[in-house]
């Protein structure tokens, strides 16, 4: 019994109410202007339901519209503090077509069903009275829905039940009206999937953000505390003047990196490509690892300048990555880097000898050597990691059709 009268103490109820009857306005101001049309016993009453339809359709064509729709929608049909789903669309200016005739196709369902709420609330009261009355011995006043004539007391149990059956249809039309606001007034399908691939590049994005702040962020780490250990043992004043050069260039370039990333962080976007290193930078990397104790013999054959900007960037960082795993795993031994552009590919190639067992070579990869791979599949390319000819090394092959 309590859940059945639960929607006569809700304000949801008397706000969707609302929300419906006011969409009946126009219907007035038609049934004042076109003659016939407010004479509801009539059939040219009927005409009601369609003459203004044209003119709701042209006012759907003003982006401003939606907008209006979307807030009264959210205000009347979701009002805050109900127990009922939150809205799950923002109210908008329509910005294409396609919402324009959703927002038409809105306009013309809550009118039609404004109109209907309205004639009820106008007319269930007088019907309710008539029943009442014929079943007391009076007479009945003719109205449009229905006219009683002298009655069986039963009448009077019927005039209590009508109100009911029309609050139903109230709490009913309400719902109804509501799910329509969110198909009609809310993103449409392929908005949605818009915005769901948005977010999932914008979380993929973060994610590769969060890997190349790791990598930069270690390899500085990595260089400043083996060249602070070897100026340490070597108790050479210029050598020591270098290694503070080396920390402070590498720290540099970590700091402007962190500074980038967090600003894209910050702001909540893709961001910007400019700024981050690319593998015309590649001689900072070489600087950074011969500093610390690392001889590395680079070669370079092809334009690194003309390299799509993707692949010059994450070449950079998975050099950059292989280069500190050989100063952090191998210490100072002697590293081949050989960068190769080709019409198709571009391709790295990082040797350097084992400083022990086979395996300690590859325990030492970690999570780095899994980045590496990640990048490159990323980019549509592979990468191989492992022990080649007595040697440890890394070969990324990247396609250039990015």
């Amino acid at each position: 019994m309590i859940t059945a009268l639960r929607p006569v103490t809700r304000t949801v109820t008397y706000t969707r109410w609302l929300h419906l009857v006011m969409a009946a306005v126009l219907a007035m101001v038609f049934a004042f202007v076109v003659p016939g049309l407010g004479n509801v016993n009539s059939p040219a009453g009927a005409w009601l339901l369609v003459v203004p339809l044209p003119f709701l359709a042209a006012a759907a064509m003003v982006p401003g519209v939606r907008l209006s729709e979307g807030m009264q929608a959210q205000l009347l049909l979701f009002p805050a503090g109900e127990n009922t789903p939150e809205p799950d669309f923002t109210p908008a200016r329509s910005a294409s077509w396609a919402d324009r005739r959703r927002t038409a196709v809105w306009l013309i369902v809550r009118y039609e069903a404004g109109v209907v709420t309205a004639f009820l609330s106008v007319h269930v009261p007088a019907l309710v009275i008539n029943l009442i009355g014929s079943a007391s011995g009076s007479d009945a006043v003719r109205t449009p829905l229905w006219t009683p004539g002298p009655g069986h007391w039963s009448y009077a149990l019927l005039g209590l039940l009508v109100p009911v059956l029309f609050l139903a249809f109230v709490v009913f039309a309400g719902e109804a009206l509501a799910r329509a606001a969110r198909a009609l007034l809310g993103p449409s399908a392929a908005q949605r999937l818009a915005a769901l691939e948005e977010r999932t590049e914008r979380l993929l994005e973060h994610n590769r953000l969060a890997r190349e702040l790791h990598d930069s962020v270690g390899h500085a780490l990595t260089v400043a505390v083996l060249q602070a250990g070897a100026a340490r043992a070597a108790g050479s004043p210029e050598f020591t003047d270098k290694a503070l050069a080396a920390i402070e260039e590498t720290g540099r370039h970590a700091l402007e990196d962190l500074d980038r990333v967090l600003k894209i962080l910050r702001e909540d976007a893709s961001g910007t490509a400019a700024g981050r290193p690319a593998l015309t930078d590649v001689e900072r990397l070489l600087t950074a690892a011969r500093g610390s104790g690392t001889e590395v013999a680079a070669e370079v054959s092809g334009a690194l300048e003309a390299l799509p900007g993707p692949v010059s960037r994450e070449g950079y960082r998975i050099a950059q990555e292989a280069l500190t795993n050989v100063v952090r795993h191998a210490g100072p031994v002697r590293v081949s880097l050989r960068i190769a552009v080709r019409a198709d590919v571009l391709e790295l190639d990082i040797r350097n000898p084992l400083p022990g067992p086979a395996g300690s070579a590859v325990r030492g990869g970690g999570s780095g050597l899994r980045g590496i791979r990640e990048r490159a599949a990323l980019l549509g390319g592979h990468a191989e990691t492992g022990v080649h000819e007595g040697a440890w090394r890394v070969r990324v092959v990247l396609p250039l059709g990015v």
